[in-house]
């Protein structure tokens, strides 16, 4: 049996009927999955999980808390088998079907991605994501594969994924709910985050993140940094936010140099 039919859930069935869905949806290409993969898969998933202090804050500076490790390859049995589906020929396949045919492939070093976990006070704010691999300059950024490993979430968690195309939109509600997926298109208008959470003491917000993309040839594509647009935060970080593309490409230049 292949790690997809092991692995994963009844909709990996439907990937062609799914596709009419991802291209369609609002506000922007994306599908929303429930039992993403099996229980019992789902299930050793959260059992290996890493605790909260054992991973390090994200580098999302003013705009974000949240913590996040990118080893998932070295975490318990369940979680190297899921690192394995998630790098094989056969889910990028099954990822190009969804988006259209694009030949995807996911990033094995899950830069920017792996576990992500926040805790009390957590909070991402709206952004679009990088556009090239900052590793790779022939890479495009297509799809942010997202798994949730939240059980007996309570709705006045709050966390959900906010989505939307524009960042004054009303967004787009996803709830972080155990064992769902959510397989997004990032582009120029694929703006998301959520909002800071007020939580018990042992709850956290946990989920899995990687990203597929599409070789493209090198230098052909204007390279975006994240950008940001927090629905908040006051006037010194909304003008950081309005700046940050340009401060982050003076950053990289700088560092490009040493």
């Amino acid at each position: 049996m292949s790690l997809v039919e092991d692995m994963l859930g009844p909709w990996s069935h439907r990937v062609d009927e799914l596709a009419a869905e991802f291209k369609d949806a609002t506000p922007f290409p994306l599908v929303v999955l429930d039992g993403f993969v099996t229980e019992e898969v789902a299930d050793g998933l959260a059992a290996e999980f890493p605790s909260v202090d054992e991973m390090a804050r994200s580098n999302d500076y003013i705009f974000g808390d949240k913590r996040e490790s990118p080893d998932i390859g070295s975490g318990g049995p369940t979680t190297k088998r899921y690192h394995e589906l998630l790098l094989s020929d056969e889910f990028a396949s099954l990822l190009s079907r969804l988006s259209g045919g694009r030949k995807l492939f996911v990033d094995s070093s899950f830069h920017g991605g792996g576990f992500h976990q926040g805790a009390d006070g957590s909070f991402l704010d709206t952004h679009v994501d990088f556009n090239i691999h900052p590793r790779h300059e022939d890479w495009l950024r297509v799809l942010n594969i997202l798994l949730y490993l939240n059980k007996d979430w309570k709705p006045e968690y709050d966390g959900a994924l906010l989505v939307r195309s524009d960042p004054k939109q009303e967004p787009r509600s996803v709830a972080p709910l155990f064992n769902r997926g959510v397989i997004m298109l990032t582009s120029d208008n694929t703006y998301h985050g959520y909002r800071r959470m007020s939580l018990p003491a042992g709850v956290t917000r946990k989920s899995i993140a990687a990203y597929a993309y599409e070789l493209i040839p090198a230098g052909s594509m204007h390279v975006r940094t994240t950008s940001w647009a927090p629905e908040d935060g006051g006037l010194i970080k909304q003008s950081l936010a309005r700046h940050w593309t340009g401060l982050a490409a003076t950053r990289d230049r700088i560092l490009r140099r040493k």
